[in-house]
């Protein structure tokens, strides 16, 4: 395995993670005995980072129920608040013991504030306390370093790291979202303040290693490393690891062979070690992928922030997505991001048509009829009852 440093406590982080969210399961709950003999292989073969979260059903319980006391004390474990859950200042500490208990352990390593989609998310947070009650954990011993997952556009990605002295920060990034959400220009800029990056959904929970393209799967086949053929997965991850920005990759792992399969890339990808020639293998498969994109659109947020609220470059991501991807995944992941979990609703068919965005779009997009298109495909008859009932089950806006 190989490690890299993080710059912000000293200590040395292996380039795999792993992501407990998709422990293997048996019936309706995690497998505890097929988990543990993976947890037990990744960590002997120096998998030093294990994530999870409040929000994953039964991870934590199982990670705590796994480890040994002589694991524990070789790992770190990264864990998250469930902001969405959080009514008053009070909460901080019923949630946080909470998760001390299921993952049995007095403390945790890397800390996170879950899913902040906007600073004013974050802020919100700040008014019941946040600041002051990661502070006291952090004096007592019981957090290690603090962070928080990102799921919002690149400027208010910028607001929220400029906010705190963060230990950490996780964003979603691969190859196909180079510019979405926080993107490559966040990855770059946390890094400018010496911030960890860990990259989730490397693989776009699998759609980016199985059922890609016959013109993509060509593409990876004719590149060949000493006659042997790599994954799509290995490409992905390679393609991470040549990022001396991003810190680890957090993979979820669901079988033995995976775990292999990522260790072994693990073992020895290291940053820019990617040649001209590989490069341009994933520059062609991005542009295999892109060629059945819908909208133009490079994420770049010149025409942000909308007057109505409308995250345009997020709706446009998930239009493409779909496009490439399949629509009924999207369309959840959609409305998941853009209308249960917002501040505020983001949707494209709350356009207006005032214009202002279009004039200042780089790539020339005729941007509220792309929007009007996006809605239709993005936006089913039941969709406001879905977020409607959804938002009843977490804090009022």
């Amino acid at each position: 395995m190989l490690y890299r440093k993080d710059n912000k406590n000293g200590g040395e982080l292996s380039q795999l993670g792993f992501g407990c969210m998709r422990f293997p399961r048996k019936g309706v709950g995690i497998d505890i005995a097929r988990s543990g003999e993976m947890v037990r292989e990744a960590i002997e073969q120096g998998v030093n980072y294990f994530d999870t979260a409040y929000m994953y059903p039964g991870s934590e319980d199982a990670l705590g129920r796994i480890l040994t006391r002589e694991q524990r004390e070789k790992i770190n474990i990264a864990t998250k608040m469930p902001l969405f859950f959080v009514k008053s200042s009070s909460d901080f500490d019923k949630f946080f013991n909470e998760q001390l208990k299921r993952l049995r352990t007095d403390y945790i390593d890397y800390y996170m504030l879950h899913s902040i989609f906007d600073y004013n998310y974050y802020e919100r947070m700040r008014g019941f306390g946040i600041d002051e009650w990661l502070a006291k954990e952090k004096e007592r011993g019981r957090i290690k370093n603090i962070g928080f997952s990102f799921h919002g556009n690149y400027s208010e990605f910028v607001k929220v790291i400029d906010a705190y002295d963060w230990g950490f920060c996780m964003i979603q990034y691969n190859y196909l979202d180079e510019n979405y959400q926080a993107g490559a220009a966040g990855l770059k800029y946390a890094h400018s303040k010496n911030i960890p990056v860990i990259a989730m959904e490397p693989l776009r929970g699998g759609t980016l290693a199985v059922k890609l393209p016959e013109a993509v799967m060509r593409e990876f086949k004719s590149f060949k490393s000493d006659d042997i053929s790599r994954s799509p997965a290995e490409w992905a991850l390679r393609w991470l690891w040549n990022q001396p920005e991003v810190t680890v990759v957090l993979s979820g792992m669901s079988t033995g062979e995976q775990l292999r399969e990522n260790i072994a890339v693990a073992s020895q990808a290291e940053a820019d070690m990617m040649s001209a020639e590989e490069s341009e293998v994933i520059n062609k498969v991005k542009n295999i992928m892109l060629a059945k994109i819908k909208v133009n659109c490079t994420g770049c947020n010149y025409c942000l922030p909308c007057p109505v609220g409308v995250d345009i470059p997020g709706a446009f991501s998930r239009y493409n997505e779909g496009a490439l991807l399949g629509k009924f995944q999207t369309r959840v992941q959609y409305i998941i991001s853009a209308g249960v979990f917002a501040d505020s609703p983001q949707f494209a068919s709350q356009c207006v048509n005032c214009g202002k965005c279009e004039k200042l779009c780089p790539q020339h997009i005729k941007i509220p009829q792309e929007l009007n298109n996006a809605a239709k495909y993005l936006e089913p008859f039941w969709m406001k009852a879905a977020v409607k009932i959804a938002r009843k089950f977490i804090v009022s806006r």
